[in-house]
């Protein structure tokens, strides 16, 4: 199995830097292969622009998904975006590692997916959901919290994760793959910012790198989440029923 995980979080020695260098070494030991692409390496750029297509449909005006759909058909992607392309291709299984930020993942890897999910190459009208590029792939966020797992949950003081990932998710989907539930961190506190005392954290969260890997070893026996697909809508995508 060939495994990319997508990282995104500014320190390397991070707790989500941890997490990413753990699955590698767990998916290696189970006889798998990995791919890393850290987006904060400055070899990657999230930010969709002009910049990127030196041969443009139209000059004077920048439409993205008119760009995307020209450098397909010319063979003339941004080769950032073609390596990145390249590694979801080969990939059984995509890791998304990342910190929850304002009830989110980081503007990077909305980034990421802004520029690398190509409008005409990877999704078309009718190449999306169950007919999706990426269909008989599997997908997986992980993803850290500063507060604890008590603080999470519908009504709870640090939102609700179904409707918080929700859009990382139907994205997931709406590529074709199969999404499965979230490996959240909770808990991982920035340096001098824990109210725990300090071998206790760092046991707890020692413990948690452990699941983590035992998680990824077991993830055959794991179902994806449910999403709506094209029987379930009409033609103008409304809900049947």
């Amino acid at each position: 199995m060939h495994t990319h995980i997508v990282h995104a979080h500014p320190e390397p020695k991070s707790y989500n830097g941890a997490l990413t260098r753990a699955a590698e070494k767990a998916l290696i030991q189970h006889g798998g292969s990995v791919t890393i692409n850290d987006l904060y390496n400055p070899a990657f750029d999230p930010v969709e622009g002009s910049q990127h297509y030196a041969s443009r449909v139209a000059g004077d005006y920048f439409a993205p998904l008119a760009e995307q759909r020209h450098a397909w058909r010319t063979d003339s992607l941004p080769k950032d975006v073609l390596t990145e392309i390249g590694n979801l291709k080969q990939a059984d299984l995509v890791i998304l590692q990342f910190p929850l930020w304002w009830h989110s993942a980081p503007a990077v890897l909305k980034g990421w997916m802004d520029r690398v999910f190509v409008s005409g190459g990877l999704y078309t009208s009718q190449m999306r959901y169950g007919t999706g590029y990426f269909r008989g792939r599997r997908a997986l966020v992980s993803v850290t919290t500063g507060a604890p797992r008590a603080a999470f949950g519908p009504g709870s003081r640090g939102g609700d994760f179904e409707t918080m990932l929700w859009p990382i998710h139907y994205s997931l989907h709406y590529m074709g793959f199969s999404v499965l539930p979230p490996f959240v961190s909770y808990g991982v506190q920035g340096h001098g910012y824990s109210y725990e005392d300090q071998s206790i954290v760092e046991e707890r969260l020692r413990g948690n790198l452990g699941a983590w890997a035992s998680h990824l070893a077991a993830l055959d026996e794991v179902e994806p989440l449910r999403f709506p697909d094209w029987s379930d809508w009409d033609e103008n995508g409304g809900a049947v029923g």
